[in-house]
């Protein structure tokens, strides 16, 4: 048995873009310590009609942000103005709270322009929740890149093979793009107890059984699957060691209900910092039925 769990995401139209939505989901919150997994697009922007997520918190958690096409301006509360391009990584680490926004640059504004990527949230460990707020980028060419068996990977983020991925974390963890030829194939690394495959295109297959487009495939701890092309195509590889269980609401992750309900108090009444010119802001919902890091 090679897929533990065939996860079909959760569509949702953002304003005119589509995010699919594969974690959480029912009976499985987390995969690793990836908390939240959302497939951005593809979609495509008309001109004068950008992305506009205006400045909203997070605690004890990371975000991780990687395009596969379209760009992206990040801005938060320490003072960082960071675009994102596509094969870059944005990781924004939260630990005891930070303020961001995402919008299109001012450059891809008033052309058609078009959005495609993969957004993830990690929750910390329980030690490194609270750290203090930090925010990196990675370019392109930092991250390890190897061909195998007709097969470009790519590590985002992690540990695998002889390469490491300059991205700092906090716990075992493992993040792949793997753009495989037809009649290509690729062993997904063994070293992890939790890992997840998610299809961004037709052509897959996982142990030689057919993965439709946007599915996501939970593994069977312990066994060697071998993903492979039958045209070509391209998947995210995830995994890790759990954290624990974590309490969500809205764009607060924790381990500690009452940090959320402390999160909650704090964004009401303001003491969260500030964007440096931006008054906008996204107030606290009276009623979350699921978080929505764009919303």
């Amino acid at each position: 048995m090679a897929i533990l769990q065939l996860i079909e995401p959760e569509v949702k139209d953002l304003g005119g873009f589509t995010a699919r939505r594969s974690l959480p989901y029912l009976n499985r919150q987390m995969v690793g310590p990836f908390i939240f997994f959302d497939h951005l697009g593809p979609s495509v922007l008309p001109p004068n009609r950008g992305i506009d997520v205006r400045p909203h918190p997070h605690i004890n958690l990371a975000t991780v942000t990687y395009l596969f096409n379209g760009a992206l301006m990040h801005r938060d509360s320490l003072g960082t103005v960071q675009s994102i391009q596509p094969g870059e990584v944005n990781w924004m680490t939260a630990g005891k709270g930070i303020v961001h926004s995402e919008r299109s640059p001012d450059y891809d504004r008033h052309n058609e322009a078009s959005i495609h990527g993969i957004q993830t949230w990690v929750a910390l460990p329980v030690e490194y929740e609270e750290t203090d707020p930090s925010f990196t980028h990675y370019p392109a060419e930092t991250l390890p890149t190897w061909e195998e068996n007709g097969a470009v990977i790519k590590l985002i983020v992690g540990q695998t093979r002889f390469y490491t991925s300059p991205v700092k974390v906090f716990s075992p963890i493992l993040y792949l793009d793997v753009a495989l030829s037809a009649n290509a194939h690729f062993t997904v690394p063994n070293g992890y107890s939790e890992r997840a495959v998610y299809s961004v295109t037709e052509g897959l297959k996982i142990n030689g059984e057919l993965l439709e487009p946007y599915r996501f495939a939970i593994l069977e701890a312990g066994y060697e699957i071998k993903v492979s092309a039958v045209a070509a195509a391209q998947c995210i590889i995830i995994g890790g060691e759990p954290v624990g269980t974590r309490y969500k609401w809205w764009n607060f992750v924790s381990s500690r209900a009452e940090r959320i309900e402390q999160a909650k108090a704090d964004w009401r009444d303001r003491r969260f910092a500030s964007l440096p010119d931006e008054t906008e802001f996204i107030p606290l919902p009276e009623v979350v039925t699921e978080a929505n890091p764009f919303s």
